[in-house]
């Protein structure tokens, strides 16, 4: 380009880029991928000879909309790009070599990054919550060494070296309209509550509905819109929502208090237990049990025990020693029956956590307006109801057997039971069943949602009960 004096030089436009790197503090994933792009000389993307195409335009006039979704255009560098555009069409770029290279150099550096914060923000979600999320609570930290609870396993995809490579080949052959329109949120959700946002100029409410957004924005390997059963556990609202195509069950929820928070997670119900055994995880044996080894009414009353794991024989009470409690080779459980915490029955599910869902000892939680409870596991306040919803099919047997077996005066030590003439065994045994496969399993969502539609498609609003709204939105408030 050279006209009237004017002359593009690419050593200076380069230094120019680098001065503006050096100066830029922006430290997201896509800044950090823009800078590193330059820092590579790589060659220049948006401007040649022939100046700056239409390419640029449309990635403005996406980028002229991100107001929508709540965010400032200036964050995405819309007011440079355009004065800079303007002037670089126009020639009105003051007198000089060095002015027309600093212009050359601006537009360049700001339309890159602007195009990386855009795609990849509006594609993945502008916040990481794997990461987040997996370094928030602390789980142990030793000699210098931390290690965190992980709290986050939902499968999602998120933009690494191959996406960013996948985005500048799709610039670079005109394929950039393309490239934007397959990167908006593809969840009807995020545009409900877009609708929303406009309306809303409650600070509070609108940071609470961008968290909202934020999370629709994510590509999650699986979702509830995938499936016509399926059952979805949303945390905040303490609820379960068991769907059916257009029939929901729903009921209420015990989840992880904030120390011991039920952890995110998509799997597949695949079978049930009735009366089942309690494995005590170590975490609990340490903090309620192991003070209590050799308290053998302490063990009896709750119905403790302690098994060798090699062969699953119980030790007797009398011949239980402290170390057992912690030593790999054993391991502590509560029978099944009336009074085991696990309640009557436990939905198994493949997970990362040793967390499940089940019934309770102590249903008056589910009367609580906080039922942030449990150590992890969701406690849920209709298991009858729930495991018919998981049966394939109606089988009035099948659901009979289920309920005897819920409602029977069974002890948790009915093994040992011995029927006289005084006390005889009124026991329906061959109606007594232990285990039910899900034959399909049913999807399981464990979510985090502080605005999630009721029974009636109502968006309703719930307390930010771990405290990841706020989490999100300090991360948010560098689009704002």
């Amino acid at each position: 380009m050279k006209r009237s004096g004017f002359q593009l030089n690419s050593h200076r436009v380069r230094a120019q880029i680098d001065s503006l790197i050096s100066q830029d503090e922006d430290s997201t994933m896509a800044d950090i991928r823009a800078k590193n792009y330059y820092r590579q000389r790589g060659p220049l993307l948006w401007v040649d000879r022939n100046g700056v195409d239409c390419r640029a335009d449309t990635l403005l006039a996406y980028i002229d909309t991100i107001d929508h979704a709540g965010f400032n255009q200036e964050r995405f560098c819309l007011s440079a790009i355009r004065r800079d555009l303007k002037a670089l069409r126009t020639l009105s770029v003051g007198d000089g070599v060095r002015n027309i290279n600093r212009t050359v150099a601006r537009l360049e550096y700001h339309l890159t990054k602007s195009f990386f914060r855009y795609v990849s923000g509006q594609r993945f979600g502008y916040f990481n919550p794997r990461y987040a999320l997996n370094h928030l609570d602390v789980l142990k930290s030793d000699s210098g060494q931390v290690t965190y609870q992980r709290l986050f396993d939902l499968k999602l995809q998120l933009p690494g070296p191959r996406f960013f490579a996948f985005a500048l080949n799709q610039l670079a052959h005109d394929s950039l309209g393309v490239l934007l329109r397959s990167s908006q949120p593809q969840n009807p959700y995020f545009y409900r509550l877009e609708a929303m946002l406009a309306k809303t100029r409650s600070s509070e409410s609108r940071a609470r509905i961008l968290c909202n957004m934020e999370r629709a924005r994510w590509r999650l390997d699986d979702t509830p819109r995938e499936h016509e059963k399926y059952v979805v556990v949303n945390i905040p609202s303490y609820r379960l929502y068991a769907v059916n195509g257009k029939k929901v069950l729903t009921m209420r929820v015990g989840c992880g208090t904030t120390e011991t928070k039920t952890p995110l997670l998509t799997s597949r119900i695949k079978r049930f237990e009735l009366n089942p055994r309690w494995v005590i995880p170590q975490s609990i044996v340490k903090k309620s049990l192991l003070h209590r080894a050799g308290d053998i009414a302490y063990f009896r009353r709750r119905h403790f025990g302690v098994a060798e794991r090699s062969t699953g024989k119980s030790i007797p009470l009398t011949s239980i020693q402290p170390y057992m409690l912690t030593s790999k080779d054993y391991y502590v459980y509560q029978e099944g029956g009336d009074g085991n915490s696990l309640g009557r029955i436990i939905f198994r599910f493949d997970n990362n956590f040793s967390v499940f869902l089940h019934y309770t000892s102590a249903p008056d939680v589910f009367a609580r307006e906080n039922r942030g409870v449990s150590h992890g596991c969701v406690r849920v306040e209709k298991p009858y109801e729930l495991a018919l919803f998981l049966l394939p099919k109606s089988d009035k047997a099948l659901s009979y057997k289920i309920y005897y077996s819920l409602t029977a005066n069974l002890s948790p030590l009915e093994d040992d039971f011995k029927a006289t003439e005084e006390s005889p065994d009124t026991l329906k045994r061959n109606q007594l069943i232990n285990v039910v496969d899900v034959v399909p399993s049913v999807p399981l969502f464990i979510s985090y949602y502080t605005l999630f539609p009721d029974v009636k498609n109502r968006l309703c609003a719930y307390d930010d009960v771990y405290g990841y709204d706020k989490v999100i939105y300090s991360h948010l408030k560098n689009f704002l």
